[in-house]
């Protein structure tokens, strides 16, 4: 099990939406107040959006499409590449191997690879031709090491494809995988797997459905909780999890 964990959450409700204090788990922590950044321009074509993010002092080109949920920025991976950006040394993530789950357009393992990140991005294989574009798009040129994309169906053939006996992990990053979908008790598990002594998991998300708080409730039943950061402006909470019970 991880020994930290550490969470970016996206907070948006209104009244027809759950009540968060009606959770039963704890936070503590006295958390930093936190500004999200315009880091973007977009671009728009005819079929695909093209937008343009700065990171890290690098130019990332994204090409999204409208075919899938994965192939669209969400929120949660600006969240985590901007909080990377600016914890480097809390996060040091040079040389460390990295496992993006649902990597979706790749901007955020991009920006890890950046970062100096043994990459390995994963999600569906319906998404994977454009997050391979994009993340080779973005990587070919840069005197860094060089990231891989591959396929992880959650909770399925994590054995076979990822034995313990050779993949580990220091960070796990996941960002808005959690929204309503059936896959919240494979999605757990695979969390669960891929964390191992000496990992780290990072994720982010947005939180709008009664099955986000529900899923929060669960992993902070497996690890104690603390708030590190807020980010008002946008409702978004970062929090750090660790010690498996």
């Amino acid at each position: 099990m991880c020994p930290q964990t550490v969470f970016v959450k996206y907070l948006s409700f209104n009244k027809s939406h759950i009540n968060p204090q009606k959770i039963n788990f704890s936070l503590t922590g006295s958390p930093v107040i936190l500004k999200i950044l315009q880091n973007w321009v977009p671009r728009v074509s005819h079929y695909f959006d093209k937008e343009h993010y700065t990171y890290v002092g690098h130019q990332i080109v994204i090409q999204e499409s409208i075919e899938h949920f994965g192939a669209v920025v969400w929120p949660g991976a600006l969240a985590l590449s901007q909080y990377l950006e600016s914890n480097q040394e809390q996060f040091n993530l040079k040389d460390k191997k990295v496992l993006e789950i649902g990597a979706g357009t790749g901007l955020l393992s991009i920006v890890a690879c950046i970062l100096g990140a043994h990459v390995t991005a994963t999600d569906l294989p319906e998404v994977l031709e454009n997050l391979s574009y994009n993340i080779s798009r973005n990587t070919q040129n840069l005197n860094m090491h060089k990231p891989e994309v591959r396929k992880l169906v959650w909770g399925e053939g994590l054995n076979e494809d990822f034995p313990v006996s050779t993949y580990h992990y220091d960070f796990i990053l996941a960002t808005d995988v959690v929204y309503h979908h059936a896959a919240l008790d494979p999605l757990l598990a695979t969390m669960v797997y891929f964390c191992k002594p000496g990992t780290v998991l990072l994720w982010a998300n947005k939180f709008r459905f009664s099955t986000d708080y529900e899923f929060l409730e669960k992993v902070s039943n497996i690890f104690n909780t603390t708030i590190l950061a807020e980010f008002p402006e946008s409702n978004v909470k970062l929090l750090k999890q660790w010690d498996a019970q």
